[in-house]
């Protein structure tokens, strides 16, 4: 429906041209501005199947491109060192921040919601340190293709997402973890009392949540050639609880729905896109 809407202001809102090479269109825009959101989401579709909420999310995005981008500033050249590095050390920092969040949750028992808080507000803290309080420009075009780039037409940002989705559902759909990780929502104690390790579920997917929000920053410092220690990733982890909740997973945990989530962090980019292309004021 909110698609269809944008027929009326604009009837070309479905066309996808060919310009120098790739693929170009509104819709397009919506997959390749929707990506961090979607890889956001989908980590966090995983902590609230185990009825835990990931609210460090957005700091942990503006970590990641603080990090990626301090990396790579002063790279020059087509080396690729500096390039993996870079990636390294983006994913290093993001499963830290998941091992945090998933001991002081399945280890010493903080409630979901006010260890996940302590990250969301020290994250952003420890972001800007790294950026010194200003915006980081990078200058290194293997950097920026990861989230401005092109592969077969299409943003690179999407294969990204595909490949992250991709594993997310294999692991969840075709193991027994999916099961695992229902089962520990539904009820923890009556999985640790059927053999299931409930503290290491927990603590699994705390560092998966994290690892998704460090690539989504690596996205987002990366197309627009910079980091933002305070406002990259701002709120995303709002939006991510909303987009997994739209596709029908239940913030009491249990049962959740992948391909809901996706579905439902493209409506919220969807109606973003509305709002930009209709003329209303972002505000």
């Amino acid at each position: 429906i909110i698609l269809l809407i944008n027929l009326f202001f604009d009837k070309n809102f479905f066309s996808i041209e060919v310009k120098n090479g790739y693929l170009t269109g509104s819709l397009i825009d919506i997959l390749n501005r929707g990506a961090p959101l979607l890889l956001v989401s989908i980590g966090m579709t995983l902590v609230i199947a185990t009825k835990g909420v990931d609210l460090g999310v957005g700091s942990v995005i503006a970590m990641a491109g603080a990090v990626g981008a301090m990396t790579v500033s002063g790279a020059s050249g087509d080396s690729l060192v500096p390039l993996f590095t870079a990636i390294g050390l983006v994913i290093g920092i993001s499963v830290l921040t998941g091992i945090w969040n998933g001991v002081l949750v399945s280890r010493i028992g903080v409630q979901p919601i006010v260890a996940t808080l302590i990250l969301m507000v020290a994250g952003r803290g420890i972001a800007q340190l790294i950026t010194d309080g200003q915006i980081m420009t990078v200058y290194y075009d293997p950097y920026t293709f990861i989230g401005g780039g092109h592969l077969l037409m299409l943003p690179f940002s999407i294969f990204i997402v595909a490949a992250v989705l991709a594993v997310a559902s294999l692991l969840t759909r075709k193991t027994a973890m999916g099961l695992f990780i229902e089962s520990v929502g539904t009820n923890p104690e009556a999985s640790r009392l059927s053999g299931i390790n409930s503290k290491n579920i927990l603590l699994m997917v705390y560092v998966f949540s994290g690892l998704c929000a460090g690539i989504a920053g690596l996205i987002l410092s990366s197309n627009v050639a910079s980091a933002d220690g305070n406002n990259a990733g701002l709120w995303y982890e709002l939006d991510a609880i909303l987009a997994v909740v739209i596709g029908g997973t239940s913030l009491n945990g249990g049962r959740f729905h992948l391909m809901g989530t996706v579905i439902g962090a493209l409506i919220i980019q969807s109606l973003t896109t509305t709002i930009y292309s209709i003329g209303i004021a972002p505000e």
